[in-house]
C-alpha cells in the first residue's frame, strides 16, 4: 500500500464505518479509481468454475455491493468476479445503528447489518443495465418478517435469472434470527429442492443453466457438515461458498462486547478449517469458493491449498484498499513463476488433509 492509499484509509477510518462504506461506493461509481495493471488478466490466472470463466480467482464477497450499484466498477479495478447482495424480495432497513465496528488492531470487523438492502426490484433494474467484463453473482436471502422464507429464495431465482451469472443461496448470516436454522438437513433439503425446481422451470422455458452455490457459516457443527454436503450433492447444486462471518470470539484478545458476525483476519483459521473439511466431504469435483480473512497473496494461496478453487474478499478490501486484487494477482503470478506452475489448480488441495485434521475453536 503506497502513501496515498494509506492517507486515504486514514481519512476513511476517521469516519463512522457505514458512512465510509458509502463514500467507497461513490468513489467506485465515479469511475475515477485507477485501472489495474494487465497482471489481473494474466492467462495463467484464468479460472473455470462451475462452467464460468474468471480472468482471475480473486472475487468480491457479498455484502460490499449490497444493492448492485457498482459490480462493473469492481471488475474494472481488477477483481475476477463479484457478488451483489444479499438481496431480499422486499426492501428492508436492517438492524438499528450503530451496527458495524472496526477491530483495527486485528484487521477485523463485526457487523450486525441484517440484510439491509433496497429489495429485488431496485437491484434488478440496475443489473439489467450493467455491461461487464466478468461474472456477477447474485446473493439471495429472505426478509426478516417473511412468512415463507424458502419462497423468498425461490423469488430470487425467478427475479434475477436473466441477469445472474451464478446464484448464491445465503443461509449463513447470523444477523437474521432463525436464518441459520435452514442449515439443518431437513430444512435444507426442502430449500434446495424448491430452488432447484425454480431453476428447472427456467431451463424448461429455454434459458441456460445458471450455477447455484450454497453459502454456509463457519460455525456449522462438524457433525452437521456431512449432511449439508450430502444435500448439496443430491440436489445438483454446483458448488459451495465457505464461509460467512463467525459468532465466535475465540481468536480475539479482547471481546469488544458487540453482537454480530466477525470477519477478516480473526476468522481466517476457522474458515479455512471449515473449507478443508468441506472439500474432503465434497470430493475433488465440486466448485468451492473460500472466504474469510483473505488479505494478501499468502492467505489466498493458503485457501487454494486447503481446497478452494477461487477466493472472495470483503474485509480485506477495507484494510487493503481498492488495489488489493491487483496486489494479490501480482503475487500469485510471482508465486507461480517461483514454483514453475502453469495453473493454480496444480496446488489446489495440497494442504487439505493438514487443515481438515484441525479442530474448530
Amino acid at each position: 500500500m503506497n502513501i496515498l492509499e494509506k492517507l486515504g484509509r486514514e481519512a476513511l477510518f476517521s469516519l463512522e464505518p457505514e458512512r465510509a462504506h458509502r463514500i467507497g461506493i461513490k468513489a467506485l461509481a465515479s469511475g475515477l479509481l485507477p485501472k489495474p495493471s494487465p497482471v489481473v488478466r494474466d492467462g495463467r490466472l484464468a479460472t473455470t468454475l462451475a462452467g464460468l470463466s474468471f480472468a482471475n480467482p480473486v472475487g468480491v464477497a457479498a455484502g460490499f455491493d449490497k444493492d448492485a450499484e457498482v459490480p462493473d466498477a469492481l471488475l474494472d479495478i481488477g477483481f475476477g468476479f463479484t457478488e451483489v447482495g444479499t438481496l431480499t424480495p422486499k426492501p428492508q432497513i436492517g438492524n438499528p445503528a450503530p451496527r458495524v465496528f472496526r477491530l483495527v488492531k486485528e484487521h477485523g470487523v463485526i457487523n450486525r447489518l441484517g440484510f439491509n438492502n433496497g429489495g429485488h426490484a431496485a437491484a434488478l433494474s440496475r443489473l439489467k443495465s450493467v455491461k461487464t467484463n466478468g461474472p456477477i453473482g447474485v446473493n439471495i436471502g429472505a426478509n426478516k418478517d417473511s412468512e415463507d422464507r424458502i419462497a423468498d429464495y425461490v423469488s430470487g431465482i425467478e427475479r434475477f435469472y436473466s441477469v445472474a451469472d451464478y446464484f448464491t443461496v445465503n443461509i449463513s448470516s447470523p444477523n437474521t434470527p432463525g436464518l441459520r436454522d435452514l442449515q439443518g438437513q431437513e430444512q435444507l433439503r426442502e430449500l434446495l429442492s424448491r430452488v432447484y425446481e425454480a431453476r428447472g422451470k427456467q431451463i424448461e422455458a429455454g434459458a441456460e443453466t445458471v450455477p447455484i452455490f450454497l453459502k454456509i457459516a463457519p460455525d456449522v457443527a462438524e457433525e452437521d457438515l456431512p449432511g449439508i454436503v450430502e444435500e448439496v450433492k443430491a440436489h445438483g447444486i454446483e458448488g459451495m461458498i465457505v464461509s460467512n462471518t463467525t459468532l465466535s470470539r475465540a481468536t480475539l484478545e479482547r471481546d469488544p462486547g458487540e453482537a454480530g458476525g466477525l470477519s477478516g483476519r480473526p476468522v481466517f483459521e476457522r474458515s479455512t478449517i471449515m473449507l478443508a473439511k468441506t472439500r474432503k466431504l465434497a470430493g475433488p469435483d465440486m466448485a468451492i469458493i473460500g472466504v474469510g480473512g483473505v488479505e494478501d497473496t499468502k492467505t489466498a494461496v493458503t485457501k487454494i491449498k486447503a481446497g478452494a478453487d477461487a477466493v472472495q474478499i470483503y474485509t480485506g478490501m477495507i484494510y487493503g484498499g481498492p488495489k488489493i486484487a491487483e496486489r494479490i494477482c501480482s503475487g500469485l503470478v510471482e508465486f507461480m513463476e517461483q514454483e514453475s506452475l502453469s495453473s493454480l489448480t496444480e496446488i489446489r488441495d495440497a494442504d487439505v488433509d493438514e487443515w481438515a485434521a484441525k479442530s474448530l475453536r
